[in-house]
């Protein structure tokens, strides 16, 4: 098992890591939206917490060697089902023609009172 951690996401803000590779699977921590730089939420729509939570999905997943390509799983927490749309929105063009297997729920609360978490799963091949 390998501790992958990137200055380009978000530094954990508990007990855990930004990702795990174990053997030729990555887990990323789910990333709520803040700025790794400034460590502050960025905006309060849906369409940039999503859009930054993705950001930083990424740069753990190229903090391990892979590219979004890599990615085969999503998990999306929402505070509020009626943006999912929204979500899925910026949601499809940052995949463009790639799409993971996903799931999205609704929560009643994230933390740091964020809009939306994202974890992924990602896979060497």
């Amino acid at each position: 098992m390998k501790t992958i951690h990137t200055d380009h996401a978000p530094k954990a803000i508990g007990p855990y890591s930004q990702g795990v590779l174990e053997g030729q699977t990555l887990y990323v921590s789910g990333q709520i939206p803040f700025v790794p730089e400034t460590m502050t939420k960025v905006g309060e729509d849906i369409e940039s917490q999503t859009l930054q939570c993705l950001k930083n999905v990424l740069a753990i997943v190229e903090g391990a060697g892979l590219t979004k390509e890599n990615i085969v799983r999503c998990t999306v927490f929402m505070i509020d089902m009626a943006d999912f749309s929204k979500m899925n929105d910026v949601y499809a063009t940052f995949f463009g023609d790639h799409k993971p297997a996903r799931a999205a729920v609704e929560v009643r609360r994230l933390p740091k009172d964020v809009l939306v978490e994202i974890d992924a799963i990602a896979v060497k091949y």
